[in-house]
């Protein structure tokens, strides 16, 4: 004889309400997250994907060139030969210097305005603000077309002003040609950075500022040892992506190339993979080229989120 134990009313029914509840949350977060989503698989994943998809093969024209061209499987074969390139290793090291040169200035100039700037210590803010701002509202090739022309000699009032003082100065030479760029990028890039300081400064709770203060701390120390300590997360965010816009350093050398001699077709990765892709019809190592880059700026945008969680760790 087999007794079958009932089981509680209370306990055979459901939270129906609470699972309803989690139900809406659930299909809220999905609907708000879809459009990343959609932009992330769109804009990244798909060209990431098909970039890799074409690295893989490469262009076959059988009969001494003379036959029909078909598309055939190599392999590593594109990245061993552009790995092999002597031009693309030379633009590692181009990207290279640019962000040694670029990333200091830029992060050191923009936090110290926008520290100045939240000190009080400069009139007109709003306006100081919109004037450092407006630069960057002028379109990256036009920029560089505007200082083309400050660099160019018999056109430049710069370089005749330079001239008239004894000092003579080739903008485009060999050892100024990337300063120059790091120039224009200063010039355009700089007030976008210093508003994203100021609004993080703007974050920092006033109390803090007034306690250092009472302890005696001047201007000076409270904005190097209170808040520019407090708005870490900002100047991470900013290191990072200077970081990764540097990498793909294209619209300044291209326009400047059309002046100087110093700037081929290949000096730096993006203009390799330019003229791979568009210059000698070679998808595939334009595609490897692509990768290849694509994995640096990932490993170094990794590295620098590491540095910066290992050091607040540190601080805390």
């Amino acid at each position: 004889m087999t007794t079958t134990l009932a089981r509680p009313e209370s306990a055979s029914r459901t939270p129906a309400p609470r699972v309803r509840k989690r139900n809406r949350q659930g299909a809220a977060c999905a609907v708000l997250m879809a459009p990343f989503f959609v932009l992330l698989v769109v804009v990244f994943l798909v060209p990431a994907g098909t970039a890799l998809w074409l690295s893989f093969f490469g262009a076959d024209e059988p009969g001494l060139g003379f036959g029909p061209e078909h598309t055939i499987f190599v392999g590593l074969r594109s990245y061993v030969a552009v790995l092999a390139d002597p031009t693309f290793l030379n633009g590692l090291w181009v990207v290279a210097l640019y962000c040694l040169l670029y990333l200091p200035l830029l992060v050191v100039a923009s936090l110290g305005l926008a520290l100045l700037l939240d000190s009080g210590a400069a009139r007109l803010r709003a306006w100081a603000r919109l004037a450092l701002f407006l630069p960057h509202a002028v379109p990256g090739i036009i920029a560089a077309i505007i200082w083309l022309y400050l660099y160019i000699p018999g056109l430049s009032p710069v370089v005749d002003l330079f001239g008239r003082a004894g000092i003579t100065i080739d903008f485009l030479g060999v050892h100024t040609v990337i300063p120059s760029m790091v120039n224009i990028a200063l010039w355009s890039n700089l007030g976008y950075n210093v508003v994203v300081f100021y609004a993080a400064l703007q974050a920092v709770p006033r109390e803090v500022i007034e306690a250092a203060v009472v302890d005696g701390a001047g201007g000076v120390r409270s904005a190097l040892w209170i808040k520019t300590p407090m708005i870490r997360a900002s100047i991470v965010m900013v290191v990072l992506f200077t970081l990764i816009w540097s990498l793909q350093l294209f619209t300044e050398p291209m326009l400047l190339s059309q002046a100087t001699p110093m700037i081929t077709a290949r000096f730096s990765p993006s203009m390799y993979i330019y003229d791979a892709a568009f210059t000698r019809n070679n998808y595939g190592l334009a595609a490897a080229a692509s990768v290849i880059l694509l994995a640096c700026t990932i490993a170094l945008s990794y590295g620098v989120t590491r540095w910066a969680n290992r050091t607040r760790k540190v601080a805390a």
